[in-house]
Protein backbone atom coordinates (compact mmCIF):
# COMPACT_ATOMS: atom_id res chain seq x y z
CA UNK A 1 0.00 0.00 0.00
CA UNK A 2 1.49 2.73 -1.15
CA UNK A 3 2.32 5.97 1.64
CA UNK A 4 -0.57 8.32 0.39
CA UNK A 5 -3.22 5.37 0.47
CA UNK A 6 -2.08 5.26 3.95
CA UNK A 7 -2.66 8.84 5.08
CA UNK A 8 -5.88 8.99 3.64
CA UNK A 9 -8.01 7.92 6.75
CA UNK A 10 -5.33 10.21 8.34
CA UNK A 11 -6.35 13.26 5.54
CA UNK A 12 -9.91 13.07 5.55
CA UNK A 13 -10.34 13.19 9.43
CA UNK A 14 -8.09 16.68 9.39
CA UNK A 15 -9.85 17.68 6.45
CA UNK A 16 -13.37 16.53 8.65
CA UNK A 17 -11.67 18.14 12.12
CA UNK A 18 -13.95 21.80 12.41
CA UNK A 19 -16.73 19.31 12.11
CA UNK A 20 -16.65 16.91 14.60
CA UNK A 21 -18.75 17.84 16.67
CA UNK A 22 -21.52 17.82 14.00
CA UNK A 23 -24.99 16.03 15.39
CA UNK A 24 -24.63 13.97 12.45
CA UNK A 25 -22.35 12.82 9.33
CA UNK A 26 -24.96 12.05 6.43
CA UNK A 27 -23.03 10.86 2.91
CA UNK A 28 -24.42 10.78 -0.37
CA UNK A 29 -23.93 7.48 -1.55
CA UNK A 30 -24.41 6.86 -5.25
CA UNK A 31 -22.40 3.72 -5.08
CA UNK A 32 -19.59 4.98 -7.50
CA UNK A 33 -15.88 4.86 -6.44
CA UNK A 34 -15.49 8.13 -4.80
CA UNK A 35 -18.95 7.69 -2.30
CA UNK A 36 -17.81 4.26 -1.67
CA UNK A 37 -14.59 5.27 -0.94
CA UNK A 38 -15.65 7.66 1.40
CA UNK A 39 -17.95 6.06 3.15
CA UNK A 40 -15.93 3.16 3.79
CA UNK A 41 -13.10 5.47 4.89
CA UNK A 42 -15.55 6.67 7.85
CA UNK A 43 -16.99 3.46 8.79
CA UNK A 44 -13.74 2.32 9.26
CA UNK A 45 -12.40 5.18 11.26
CA UNK A 46 -15.58 5.04 12.93
CA UNK A 47 -14.39 2.18 15.17
CA UNK A 48 -11.49 3.85 16.28
CA UNK A 49 -12.64 7.58 16.65
CA UNK A 50 -15.31 9.24 18.26
CA UNK A 51 -17.11 10.69 14.94
CA UNK A 52 -20.48 11.89 14.91
CA UNK A 53 -23.36 9.53 14.11
CA UNK A 54 -22.90 8.52 9.88
CA UNK A 55 -25.81 7.54 7.74
CA UNK A 56 -26.34 7.14 3.87
CA UNK A 57 -28.73 8.60 1.49
CA UNK A 58 -28.78 7.14 -1.86
CA UNK A 59 -31.20 9.10 -4.89
CA UNK A 60 -32.44 7.27 -7.21
CA UNK A 61 -33.58 8.97 -10.31
CA UNK A 62 -34.26 6.09 -12.72
CA UNK A 63 -32.87 7.31 -15.46
CA UNK A 64 -31.51 4.50 -17.24
CA UNK A 65 -32.91 0.78 -16.61
CA UNK A 66 -29.20 -0.28 -14.93
CA UNK A 67 -29.57 2.18 -12.05
CA UNK A 68 -32.78 -0.03 -10.92
CA UNK A 69 -30.27 -2.14 -9.49
CA UNK A 70 -28.65 0.17 -7.99
CA UNK A 71 -30.06 0.70 -4.47
CA UNK A 72 -29.83 -2.47 -3.90
CA UNK A 73 -26.44 -2.75 -4.15
CA UNK A 74 -26.09 0.50 -1.81
CA UNK A 75 -27.98 -1.41 0.96
CA UNK A 76 -25.62 -4.53 0.63
CA UNK A 77 -22.68 -1.92 1.27
CA UNK A 78 -24.23 -0.18 3.86
CA UNK A 79 -25.42 -2.98 5.65
CA UNK A 80 -22.24 -4.89 5.27
CA UNK A 81 -20.40 -1.86 7.27
CA UNK A 82 -23.20 -1.21 9.69
CA UNK A 83 -24.33 2.32 8.53
CA UNK A 84 -27.74 3.42 8.36
CA UNK A 85 -29.41 3.73 4.27
CA UNK A 86 -32.01 6.07 3.46
CA UNK A 87 -33.12 5.89 -0.25
CA UNK A 88 -34.74 8.35 -2.18
CA UNK A 89 -36.61 8.25 -5.04
CA UNK A 90 -36.75 11.45 -7.11
CA UNK A 91 -38.48 12.60 -10.70
CA UNK A 92 -36.05 14.30 -12.86
CA UNK A 93 -37.70 17.13 -14.71
CA UNK A 94 -37.00 16.69 -18.82
CA UNK A 95 -35.87 19.64 -20.05
CA UNK A 96 -32.33 20.88 -21.96
CA UNK A 97 -29.71 19.41 -19.33
CA UNK A 98 -30.53 16.19 -18.13
CA UNK A 99 -27.18 16.81 -16.16
CA UNK A 100 -28.40 19.89 -14.44
CA UNK A 101 -31.94 18.38 -14.00
CA UNK A 102 -31.06 15.25 -11.98
CA UNK A 103 -28.56 17.63 -9.94
CA UNK A 104 -31.46 19.91 -9.15
CA UNK A 105 -33.74 16.93 -8.16
CA UNK A 106 -30.46 15.37 -5.77
CA UNK A 107 -29.97 18.69 -4.09
CA UNK A 108 -33.80 19.93 -3.84
CA UNK A 109 -33.42 16.39 -1.12
CA UNK A 110 -30.16 17.23 0.14
CA UNK A 111 -31.70 20.80 1.42
CA UNK A 112 -35.01 18.99 2.89
CA UNK A 113 -33.19 16.42 4.76
CA UNK A 114 -30.12 18.78 6.02
CA UNK A 115 -31.30 19.82 9.63
CA UNK A 116 -29.39 22.36 12.07
CA UNK A 117 -25.68 21.28 12.77
CA UNK A 118 -26.11 18.10 10.07
CA UNK A 119 -22.93 17.82 7.91
CA UNK A 120 -23.37 16.16 4.71
CA UNK A 121 -20.70 14.65 3.04
CA UNK A 122 -20.02 14.51 -0.95
CA UNK A 123 -17.57 12.47 -2.96
CA UNK A 124 -16.56 14.83 -5.42
CA UNK A 125 -12.40 14.89 -5.82
CA UNK A 126 -9.27 16.71 -7.45
CA UNK A 127 -9.34 15.50 -10.94
CA UNK A 128 -13.33 16.98 -10.87
CA UNK A 129 -12.19 20.63 -9.39
CA UNK A 130 -10.05 20.27 -12.27
CA UNK A 131 -12.85 19.20 -14.81
CA UNK A 132 -15.09 21.86 -12.94
CA UNK A 133 -12.60 24.95 -13.86
CA UNK A 134 -12.30 23.54 -17.62
CA UNK A 135 -15.45 23.37 -18.26
CA UNK A 136 -16.40 26.73 -16.75
CA UNK A 137 -13.10 28.30 -18.32
CA UNK A 138 -14.58 26.93 -21.74
CA UNK A 139 -18.32 28.58 -20.82
CA UNK A 140 -16.55 31.78 -20.01
CA UNK A 141 -17.30 32.17 -16.29
CA UNK A 142 -16.25 34.68 -13.95
CA UNK A 143 -13.99 34.61 -10.70
CA UNK A 144 -16.82 32.70 -9.10
CA UNK A 145 -17.41 29.76 -11.23
CA UNK A 146 -13.31 29.68 -11.84
CA UNK A 147 -12.89 29.00 -7.95
CA UNK A 148 -14.35 25.95 -8.62
CA UNK A 149 -16.59 23.95 -6.13
CA UNK A 150 -16.04 25.10 -2.22
CA UNK A 151 -14.45 22.62 -0.14
CA UNK A 152 -18.29 23.51 2.19
CA UNK A 153 -20.96 25.38 2.00
CA UNK A 154 -24.33 25.90 3.30
CA UNK A 155 -27.03 23.40 1.85
CA UNK A 156 -30.70 23.27 3.84
CA UNK A 157 -30.04 24.08 7.53
CA UNK A 158 -26.33 22.59 7.96
CA UNK A 159 -23.22 22.11 5.61
CA UNK A 160 -22.09 20.51 2.81
CA UNK A 161 -18.74 19.08 2.93
CA UNK A 162 -16.36 18.06 0.09
CA UNK A 163 -13.71 16.25 2.17
CA UNK A 164 -11.47 14.71 -0.46
CA UNK A 165 -11.04 18.09 -2.93
CA UNK A 166 -7.46 17.18 -2.10
CA UNK A 167 -7.05 13.25 -3.05
CA UNK A 168 -6.94 12.43 -6.78
CA UNK A 169 -8.92 9.69 -8.42
CA UNK A 170 -5.90 7.70 -9.00
CA UNK A 171 -5.60 7.79 -5.28
CA UNK A 172 -9.21 6.28 -4.81
CA UNK A 173 -8.56 3.53 -6.91
CA UNK A 174 -5.79 1.98 -5.34
CA UNK A 175 -7.43 2.66 -2.28
CA UNK A 176 -10.59 0.73 -3.44
CA UNK A 177 -8.65 -1.95 -4.86
CA UNK A 178 -6.90 -2.66 -2.13
CA UNK A 179 -9.87 -2.94 0.08
CA UNK A 180 -11.46 -5.14 -2.59
CA UNK A 181 -14.44 -2.69 -2.69
CA UNK A 182 -16.86 -3.03 -5.26
CA UNK A 183 -18.85 -0.27 -6.93
CA UNK A 184 -21.36 0.97 -9.50
CA UNK A 185 -20.03 2.14 -12.91
CA UNK A 186 -22.47 4.49 -14.14
CA UNK A 187 -22.70 3.74 -17.93
CA UNK A 188 -23.57 7.13 -18.64
CA UNK A 189 -20.09 8.30 -17.18
CA UNK A 190 -18.62 6.63 -20.48
CA UNK A 191 -21.44 8.90 -22.89
CA UNK A 192 -19.32 11.40 -24.79
CA UNK A 193 -22.34 13.62 -25.67
CA UNK A 194 -21.94 15.02 -22.08
CA UNK A 195 -19.58 17.50 -21.75
CA UNK A 196 -17.76 16.58 -18.86
CA UNK A 197 -17.49 13.06 -19.93
CA UNK A 198 -15.70 14.33 -23.43
CA UNK A 199 -13.52 16.38 -21.06
CA UNK A 200 -12.21 13.36 -18.72
CA UNK A 201 -12.34 10.74 -21.31
CA UNK A 202 -10.94 12.84 -24.30
CA UNK A 203 -9.04 16.17 -22.97
CA UNK A 204 -7.70 15.29 -19.30
CA UNK A 205 -5.40 12.73 -20.49
CA UNK A 206 -3.98 14.26 -23.32
CA UNK A 207 -3.29 17.74 -20.94
CA UNK A 208 -2.10 14.87 -18.30
CA UNK A 209 0.28 13.47 -20.82
CA UNK A 210 1.75 16.25 -21.45
CA UNK A 211 1.75 18.00 -18.51
CA UNK A 212 1.63 15.54 -15.35
CA UNK A 213 0.40 18.08 -12.97
CA UNK A 214 -1.97 19.37 -15.01
CA UNK A 215 -5.19 18.56 -12.42
CA UNK A 216 -3.41 19.61 -9.24
CA UNK A 217 -2.15 23.07 -10.89
CA UNK A 218 -5.95 23.58 -12.25
CA UNK A 219 -6.76 23.03 -8.36
CA UNK A 220 -4.75 25.10 -7.05
CA UNK A 221 -5.67 27.67 -9.98
CA UNK A 222 -9.01 27.57 -8.49
CA UNK A 223 -8.01 28.17 -5.01
CA UNK A 224 -6.67 31.00 -5.98
CA UNK A 225 -9.21 32.06 -7.91
CA UNK A 226 -11.43 31.45 -4.47
CA UNK A 227 -9.15 33.54 -2.67
CA UNK A 228 -9.88 36.53 -5.32
CA UNK A 229 -13.44 36.23 -4.92
CA UNK A 230 -13.50 36.51 -1.56
CA UNK A 231 -10.77 39.40 -1.66
CA UNK A 232 -13.99 40.78 -4.21
CA UNK A 233 -16.56 39.78 -1.29
CA UNK A 234 -15.14 41.89 0.87
CA UNK A 235 -15.07 45.06 -1.59
CA UNK A 236 -18.52 44.03 -2.16
CA UNK A 237 -19.53 44.72 1.49
CA UNK A 238 -17.44 47.47 1.81
CA UNK A 239 -19.04 49.10 -1.15
CA UNK A 240 -22.88 48.05 0.47
CA UNK A 241 -22.43 49.46 3.79
CA UNK A 242 -22.22 53.10 1.73
CA UNK A 243 -24.96 52.52 0.35
CA UNK A 244 -27.09 50.69 3.16
CA UNK A 245 -28.38 53.82 4.57
CA UNK A 246 -31.88 54.66 6.55
CA UNK A 247 -35.11 55.87 4.65
CA UNK A 248 -38.62 57.01 5.11
CA UNK A 249 -39.90 53.35 3.54
CA UNK A 250 -37.82 51.09 5.95
CA UNK A 251 -41.68 49.68 7.39
CA UNK A 252 -41.77 47.91 3.79
CA UNK A 253 -39.56 45.52 4.60
CA UNK A 254 -37.96 45.41 1.07
CA UNK A 255 -34.25 45.04 -0.02
CA UNK A 256 -32.80 48.62 -0.93
CA UNK A 257 -29.96 50.69 -1.79
CA UNK A 258 -28.82 53.97 -2.31
CA UNK A 259 -28.19 54.99 -5.95
CA UNK A 260 -25.66 58.10 -5.68
CA UNK A 261 -22.70 55.89 -3.58
CA UNK A 262 -23.36 53.15 -5.98
CA UNK A 263 -23.12 55.42 -8.75
CA UNK A 264 -20.26 56.97 -7.64
CA UNK A 265 -18.40 53.88 -8.08
CA UNK A 266 -16.09 52.83 -11.37
CA UNK A 267 -18.83 50.00 -13.69
CA UNK A 268 -16.90 47.07 -12.39
CA UNK A 269 -17.20 47.96 -8.86
CA UNK A 270 -20.59 48.88 -9.48
CA UNK A 271 -21.32 45.55 -10.90
CA UNK A 272 -19.24 43.68 -8.01
CA UNK A 273 -21.34 45.32 -5.31
CA UNK A 274 -24.53 44.72 -6.98
CA UNK A 275 -24.13 41.16 -8.02
CA UNK A 276 -23.06 40.50 -4.34
CA UNK A 277 -26.20 42.03 -3.21
CA UNK A 278 -28.59 40.44 -5.85
CA UNK A 279 -27.48 36.68 -5.31
CA UNK A 280 -29.38 35.60 -2.70
CA UNK A 281 -32.81 37.50 -4.66
CA UNK A 282 -32.36 36.07 -8.00
CA UNK A 283 -30.37 34.54 -10.62
CA UNK A 284 -27.60 36.91 -11.86
CA UNK A 285 -27.98 37.72 -15.62
CA UNK A 286 -24.58 36.44 -18.18
CA UNK A 287 -22.03 39.48 -18.40
CA UNK A 288 -23.37 40.43 -21.59
CA UNK A 289 -27.22 41.38 -20.13
CA UNK A 290 -25.89 43.96 -17.57
CA UNK A 291 -26.68 46.62 -20.08
CA UNK A 292 -30.12 46.51 -17.99
CA UNK A 293 -28.04 47.97 -15.13
CA UNK A 294 -26.66 50.72 -16.73
CA UNK A 295 -29.94 51.93 -18.39
CA UNK A 296 -31.17 51.92 -15.16
CA UNK A 297 -29.05 54.53 -13.99
CA UNK A 298 -28.70 56.32 -16.76
CA UNK A 299 -32.84 57.19 -17.47
CA UNK A 300 -33.78 60.33 -16.56
CA UNK A 301 -34.01 62.10 -13.23
CA UNK A 302 -38.05 62.17 -13.26
CA UNK A 303 -38.22 58.47 -14.90
CA UNK A 304 -39.14 55.22 -12.68
CA UNK A 305 -36.90 53.05 -14.88
CA UNK A 306 -36.81 48.82 -14.03
CA UNK A 307 -34.32 45.89 -14.75
CA UNK A 308 -36.21 42.91 -15.19
CA UNK A 309 -34.36 39.95 -13.78
CA UNK A 310 -35.02 35.93 -13.57
CA UNK A 311 -36.79 36.31 -10.51
CA UNK A 312 -37.93 39.36 -9.72
CA UNK A 313 -37.31 43.39 -10.79
CA UNK A 314 -35.29 45.83 -9.63
CA UNK A 315 -36.71 49.28 -9.64
CA UNK A 316 -35.11 53.08 -9.32
CA UNK A 317 -37.84 55.33 -7.14
CA UNK A 318 -37.09 58.27 -4.65
CA UNK A 319 -32.74 58.07 -5.41
CA UNK A 320 -32.72 54.70 -4.56
CA UNK A 321 -32.68 50.86 -6.14
CA UNK A 322 -35.05 48.47 -4.68
CA UNK A 323 -35.55 44.73 -5.33
CA UNK A 324 -39.26 43.57 -5.82
CA UNK A 325 -40.86 40.18 -6.16
CA UNK A 326 -43.43 37.93 -5.93
CA UNK A 327 -46.81 39.78 -4.35
CA UNK A 328 -44.99 43.16 -5.36
CA UNK A 329 -45.40 42.55 -9.28
CA UNK A 330 -48.93 41.59 -8.96
CA UNK A 331 -51.61 44.40 -9.39
CA UNK A 332 -53.85 44.61 -6.28
CA UNK A 333 -57.23 43.99 -6.85
CA UNK A 334 -59.08 47.92 -6.91
CA UNK A 335 -61.98 47.71 -3.38
CA UNK A 336 -62.60 45.95 -0.48
CA UNK A 337 -65.24 46.97 1.34
CA UNK A 338 -64.77 46.89 5.17
CA UNK A 339 -68.05 44.90 6.97
CA UNK A 340 -66.00 44.37 10.12
CA UNK A 341 -63.80 47.51 10.86
CA UNK A 342 -62.93 46.42 14.01
CA UNK A 343 -60.83 43.14 12.81
CA UNK A 344 -58.08 43.37 10.14
CA UNK A 345 -58.74 43.18 6.11
CA UNK A 346 -56.61 41.06 4.23
CA UNK A 347 -56.32 42.51 0.81
CA UNK A 348 -55.67 40.66 -2.31
CA UNK A 349 -51.95 40.30 -3.34
CA UNK A 350 -51.49 43.34 -1.06
CA UNK A 351 -51.13 41.93 2.77
CA UNK A 352 -53.70 43.34 5.22
CA UNK A 353 -54.77 46.63 7.07
CA UNK A 354 -55.92 47.30 10.27
CA UNK A 355 -57.34 50.17 12.50
CA UNK A 356 -55.41 51.18 15.98
CA UNK A 357 -57.69 53.56 18.29
CA UNK A 358 -61.38 54.08 17.67
CA UNK A 359 -62.69 52.73 14.53
CA UNK A 360 -64.00 55.61 12.25
CA UNK A 361 -68.11 55.21 11.58
CA UNK A 362 -69.88 54.99 8.29
CA UNK A 363 -69.68 52.27 5.42
CA UNK A 364 -65.79 51.99 4.70
CA UNK A 365 -63.72 50.42 1.89
CA UNK A 366 -60.23 50.30 0.82
CA UNK A 367 -59.36 51.37 -2.62
CA UNK A 368 -56.25 52.27 -4.47
CA UNK A 369 -55.04 55.69 -6.12
CA UNK A 370 -56.61 55.92 -10.00
CA UNK A 371 -55.71 59.74 -9.95
CA UNK A 372 -57.68 63.01 -8.81
CA UNK A 373 -58.50 62.19 -5.37
CA UNK A 374 -58.38 64.73 -3.14
CA UNK A 375 -57.88 64.80 1.15
CA UNK A 376 -58.61 67.34 3.43
CA UNK A 377 -55.99 67.95 6.06
CA UNK A 378 -57.27 69.66 9.29
CA UNK A 379 -54.46 72.30 9.10
CA UNK A 380 -54.08 72.99 5.36
CA UNK A 381 -57.50 72.22 3.64
CA UNK A 382 -58.28 69.98 1.15
CA UNK A 383 -55.29 68.91 -1.37
CA UNK A 384 -53.98 66.84 -3.97
CA UNK A 385 -53.24 63.45 -3.27
CA UNK A 386 -50.17 63.39 -5.80
CA UNK A 387 -48.73 66.16 -4.50
CA UNK A 388 -48.96 64.77 -0.66
CA UNK A 389 -47.24 61.59 -2.11
CA UNK A 390 -44.41 63.82 -4.41
CA UNK A 391 -43.87 66.02 -1.08
CA UNK A 392 -43.20 62.97 1.14
CA UNK A 393 -41.05 61.08 -2.01
CA UNK A 394 -43.58 58.16 -2.20
CA UNK A 395 -41.38 55.57 -4.55
CA UNK A 396 -43.52 55.27 -7.68
CA UNK A 397 -43.94 51.47 -7.38
CA UNK A 398 -45.64 52.40 -3.96
CA UNK A 399 -48.13 54.84 -4.95
CA UNK A 400 -50.71 52.41 -6.46
CA UNK A 401 -50.56 50.07 -4.20
CA UNK A 402 -50.98 52.25 -0.77
CA UNK A 403 -54.26 51.58 1.05
CA UNK A 404 -56.48 54.59 0.80
CA UNK A 405 -59.31 54.60 3.13
CA UNK A 406 -62.88 55.74 1.69
CA UNK A 407 -66.26 56.59 3.50
CA UNK A 408 -68.37 56.71 0.57
CA UNK A 409 -66.56 58.73 -2.23
CA UNK A 410 -64.85 60.50 0.98
CA UNK A 411 -60.97 59.41 1.15
CA UNK A 412 -60.10 59.90 4.65
CA UNK A 413 -56.72 58.32 4.91
CA UNK A 414 -53.92 56.60 3.02
CA UNK A 415 -52.14 53.88 5.14
CA UNK A 416 -48.98 54.37 6.96
CA UNK A 417 -47.78 57.80 5.96
CA UNK A 418 -47.32 60.09 8.50
CA UNK A 419 -49.76 62.63 9.25
CA UNK A 420 -51.64 61.10 6.31
CA UNK A 421 -52.69 58.24 8.18
CA UNK A 422 -55.76 58.58 10.40
CA UNK A 423 -57.50 61.51 12.20
CA UNK A 424 -56.00 62.78 15.54
CA UNK A 425 -59.11 64.20 16.83
CA UNK A 426 -61.14 60.75 16.53
CA UNK A 427 -57.95 59.00 17.65
CA UNK A 428 -57.47 56.74 15.07
CA UNK A 429 -54.66 55.15 12.89
CA UNK A 430 -54.69 53.29 9.50
CA UNK A 431 -51.86 50.53 9.81
CA UNK A 432 -50.81 48.61 6.42
CA UNK A 433 -48.64 45.48 6.61
CA UNK A 434 -47.85 44.97 3.18
CA UNK A 435 -47.07 41.28 2.15
CA UNK A 436 -46.46 37.94 4.53
CA UNK A 437 -44.18 36.47 2.12
CA UNK A 438 -40.62 36.19 3.21
CA UNK A 439 -39.89 39.17 0.38
CA UNK A 440 -36.30 38.87 -0.67
CA UNK A 441 -34.71 34.78 -0.42
CA UNK A 442 -35.50 32.75 -3.45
Amino acid sequence: MGQSMIDLPSRLLRNLEPWRNAAHWRIAFSGGLDSTVLLHLLAQLAKTEPLPTLSAIHIHHGLQAAADAWPQHCQSVCDALGVPLRIERVTVKPGASLEQAARDARYAVFSALTQVDDVLLTGQHRDDQAETLLFRLLRGAGVRGLSGMPKQRPVGQGTLIRPLLDVSRAELEAYAQAQQLQWIEDPSNQDRQFSRNYLRHQVMPLLTGRWPQAQASMARSAAHLREAQGLLDELAKIDLAQAATAHDFQWLGLPSLELAPLAALSAARQRNALGHWLEPLTRLPETDHWSGWSSLCEAAGDASPLWRLADGQLHRSAGRVWWLSGDWLRAPVIGAEWQAPSSALRLPDNGCVMFSGQTPCGPLHIAYRQGGEVLHLADRGHRDLKRLLNERAVPSFLRGRLPLLFRGAELLAVANLPSLDGNVREGWKLHWQPTDEDQGLR
